[in-house]
């Protein structure tokens, strides 16, 4: 296998980790009087910001804006983002938080699905062997309650996973045509104005937070938004959607470790063997074999 496509791998995992911290950021930010409008706002206003004066010091990158390109990074950003964000918090108010999370975490199915149909990505039987196994091990790890089962709060969560899947094979034709660093900026970007909009409507921005919240606004944006958005981006350029998503799913076990760490929460022995079920299956994506010019879909030149 190629020194490319372990960077691939490497960086997945970055993004992973990066994302399971937001919960951790996000509870710090609640505590010191955030709202969630206005924590999504910020976060990406704030890393749109950062991916713009990345892309004008870079002079190697050309950003050429197409009404293609435009179109594709508002539905990326502005709709998809936001449509994930509000099935998802809907489904927790149907449904326990580990079942929604369970049910969100199948996405790498829906984008196996996808990319073999719009991209023609075989299925194969360690992939498919690696979904089932890192699934049941999400099932140990979140414990599998089922408890207050709901039909609406399933279909509204799998509804998010649907869409998390579309926006991730959807990256993947953006990234044949703009660099990481230009993709992530125009996403982000029309992720804050997307929830501007909202915020503005609903009247929910409030930026009086205590210096607590800003300080985990900070966290949240520079690890968990830039460094794991353009961590993630890359690695699908590297190895292709199916194998970056699932390599994520070892983003809970980064958001229960740290809970652990910094909440006294403790983990069960079911929870640790499913751990180490998730990262089996994790594993064994990277056991496949070398991908093929075909699936990463993107030319090795066309980084940052």
């Amino acid at each position: 296998m190629s020194k490319q496509y372990y960077t691939g791998v490497i960086l997945a995992f970055i993004s992973a980790v990066g994302f399971g911290l937001l919960p951790v950021f996000a509870l710090y930010a609640y505590q010191g009087g955030a709202n969630v409008t206005t924590l999504l706002f910020l976060r990406f206003l704030l890393a749109a910001i950062c991916f713009w004066v990345l892309l004008l010091i870079n002079k190697k990158i050309e950003l050429k804006l197409t009404q293609t390109i435009l179109c594709l990074s508002a539905v990326m950003g502005g709709i998809f983002y936001m449509l994930q964000s509000s099935f998802y918090f809907a489904s927790v108010q149907y449904i326990p938080a580990s079942l929604a999370v369970l049910i969100f975490c199948a996405y790498p199915v829906f984008v196996a699905l996808l990319s073999s149909i719009f991209y023609k990505e075989s299925l194969t039987g360690k992939i498919i062997i690696s979904i089932l196994i890192s699934i049941t091990g999400l099932t140990m790890v979140l414990g599998g309650d089922s408890s207050g089962f709901n039909a609406g709060g399933v279909m509204l969560a799998g509804c998010a996973a649907m869409v998390y899947s579309c926006y991730i094979v959807l990256g993947k034709r953006v990234l044949t045509q703009l660099p990481v660093i230009a993709a992530s900026t125009l996403v982000t970007t029309f992720a804050s104005f997307s929830l501007l909009i909202i915020g503005v409507a609903q009247g929910s921005l409030n930026f009086n937070m205590q210096p607590m919240a800003w300080m985990a606004l900070a966290g949240m944006v520079g690890f968990s938004t830039v460094l794991a958005v353009f961590s993630f981006f890359k690695g699908i350029s590297l190895i292709g959607p199916t194998k970056a998503s699932i390599l994520s799913m070892v983003e809970p076990l980064t958001t229960i470790g740290f809970s652990a760490l910094l909440f006294n929460e403790q983990l069960s022995w079911l929870q640790l063997a499913g751990g180490i079920a998730v990262l089996a299956g994790s594993l064994l994506v990277v056991a496949t074999e070398k991908p093929g010019a075909g699936e990463a879909g993107v030319s090795p030149n066309q980084g940052s």
